[in-house]
């Protein structure tokens, strides 16, 4: 949900709340500028006490020697921020949150005319869409502090505290969704990575129940020096689906396919065997997918769209001939209209013929008009680069695995407004190997922030992504009319031409909207702050990072026309569809 804004003096706040998370926008007059040393904010939860929150920055008067680790209340440690996010709310909880500026010298500060908001955070199950989104964030301080940097003890136990933290709901909805289809009801399910033992086990028990189970996947070949071999993919799940005993007779190999069946989708249907709701998303189903990288789950309770998903399953189940395979499934989903897609759910599935699709979806980069959120897993498109290289006056966002390469940055230009994060570990930098790939484990020397960060050590070493694996991009999530674009395809030219995908594009539903909004920020700014800390590992640069401003100069870049800071906080002011 987003609320209006809602003014108190010179200060205006909103809310934009997703599931797990609540981002206040804050603005004030020049007036209430003046002496203005950051805001105090207090939360109540339902009928719980409140509390203010906390934050890391000190005043260096007040607080010289800051304790490793320690948060401090914004009542005495003000935040200085006109955009806050409180990534701590849960689901379906209303909270009042209450904004207090306060003025006055460091150490004895006063407060001023305060703004409440009412908030209810969306629920992860909704009417026709549920989504949930896992931490993404392994490499973390809070799990570091909250698990002693150890990997999880039980990967395979989803009520395990560890991995509970880790899948934050994602594992346990997808394990509801097959649990709770009972005996004569059917479930088809398409599968790329497939070794995840509580997702092997929960279809097994299924099968055994009596659902109508039926599972295409992948057992293709591949080239190697001249021979014909198993794909990884076609090996690990061969040696899953054994140790487990899944039955054999509800398997369908897909091996006929040009590149790799990407596909991670199930449906359900009823006895009747009529489409009922899918579950689809970029989570592979392996414990890295459910628990490591970041990755979403997509529940979509709508008989016509299941209804397309099982079209697109039974071409699948016939394992068709690449040339063959286009066909059906270009007539099963044929390219959106040039203007734009229908409002509601628009289902496009590969491999298709043509490379067409990366076109529209340039189109809507290029016609967005208050902002952009894109994640890339292997890098940017050249032709989305273009599209996001043309000049505007808005802030645009990419969210990548790894730093874009320097042909990327090339396509991408300069533009200030366009924010390229990458995924990031605290404390390290990405270098190159030998080979000219990019790598992590490059220590930053002298960085000061290790003393007010745990070191993160747990990550994998090997693997081509750890950190950012979901395929989403939003246009104008603030607007009255939003498009989330959102499955299992790289935005690439494979996943049109060679490989099995999915994608749902989902305009003008501003709940969809409001929580992919919400989880992006959450991660690029998990990731933003490490790459920062990154560009600036020199000579302990970075130290005074701790340290709250003692005058209002923190607010300048938050009013300096053109600027990210003052184009940030004009997206996030906004009321409704950009004029």
């Amino acid at each position: 949900m987003r609320t209006a804004i809602i003014q108190q003096g010179g200060i205006s706040a909103r809310a934009i709340a997703g599931s797990h998370t609540v981002l206040l926008a804050l603005d004030a007059t020049a007036e209430a500028r003046e002496g203005l040393r950051g805001f105090a904010i207090r939360r109540q939860a339902g009928q719980g006490a409140p509390r203010w929150l906390t934050g890391s920055k000190v005043f260096r008067a007040v607080t010289p020697n800051p304790e490793p680790g320690r948060n401090y209340s914004s009542r005495e440690q003000p935040i200085q921020s006109l955009i806050w996010g409180d990534y701590t709310a849960k689901p379906g909880m209303t909270y009042v949150f209450r904004v207090v500026p306060l003025y006055g010298n460091p150490g004895s500060l006063t407060e001023g005319p305060a703004v409440e908001l009412d908030v209810t955070t969306e629920t992860e199950g909704g009417a026709t869409h549920s989504i949930w989104f896992n931490r993404g964030a392994i490499a973390s301080q809070a799990f570091a502090e909250r698990f002693d940097n150890l990997p999880p003890p039980e990967p395979d136990n989803p009520e395990h505290e560890q991995t509970a933290w880790l899948s934050r709901g994602l594992l346990e909805a997808c394990l509801r969704f097959i649990d709770e289809t009972p005996a004569g009801d059917g479930l088809r399910v398409a599968a790329y990575e497939f070794t995840y033992p509580p997702i092997i086990m929960a279809l097994k028990a299924a099968h055994e129940r009596g659902v109508d189970l039926k599972v295409v996947y992948e057992a293709g070949q591949m080239t190697v020096k001249g021979e014909r071999v198993d794909t990884e993919a076609t090996k690990s799940a061969a040696t899953a689906l054994k140790a487990h005993g899944f039955p054999t007779k509800v398997l369908i190999k897909r091996t006929k396919r040009a590149n790799i069946p990407h596909n991670k989708f199930i449906v359900r249907l009823n006895a009747d065997r009529q489409p009922q709701a899918v579950w689809t998303g970029s989570t592979n189903f392996t414990p890295s997918g459910f628990l490591g990288q970041a990755n979403v789950g997509h529940q979509v309770d709508d008989p016509h769209v299941a209804g397309q998903f099982l079209g697109y399953w039974e071409i699948l189940a016939g394992d068709p001939e690449p040339a063959a395979g286009r066909a059906a499934v270009e007539g099963l989903t044929p390219d959106p209209p040039d203007s734009g897609p229908a409002s509601g759910v628009t289902c496009v599935f590969s491999p298709r013929s043509k490379k067409d699709l990366l076109q529209w979806y340039a189109a809507r980069i290029a016609e967005a008009r208050q902002t952009v959120l894109f994640t890339g897993a292997f890098g940017v498109n050249e032709t989305l680069a273009r599209a996001f290289s043309i000049d505007r006056d808005f802030l645009r966002y990419i969210l990548l695995e790894k730093p874009p390469t320097h042909k990327t940055k090339a396509l991408l230009g300069d533009d200030r407004d366009l924010i390229v994060v990458p995924g990031q570990v605290l404390g390290d930098v990405w270098t190159k190997n030998k080979k000219g790939e990019l790598t992590l484990r490059r220590p930053i020397p002298g960085f000061e922030l290790e003393r007010w960060f745990l070191d993160e050590e747990h990550y994998r070493a090997k693997g081509n992504i750890f950190f950012v694996h979901t395929k989403f991009m939003v246009i104008d999530p603030l607007s009255d009319d939003p498009v989330v674009i959102t499955g299992s395809a790289n935005f690439s030219d494979a996943s049109l031409l060679s490989n099995d995908e999915n994608m749902m594009v989902i305009r003008g539903n501003t709940r969809v909207a409001d929580i992919y909004l919400t989880e992006f920020d959450r991660l690029i700014r998990h990731f933003y702050f490490r790459d920062i800390a990154a560009k600036f590992h020199g000579g302990g640069a970075g130290a005074n990072a701790k340290f709250l401003d003692e005058t209002d100069e923190w607010l300048e870049p938050y009013f300096r026309s053109g600027g990210f800071k003052d184009r940030r906080r004009r997206l996030f002011m906004a009321t409704s569809s950009p004029q």
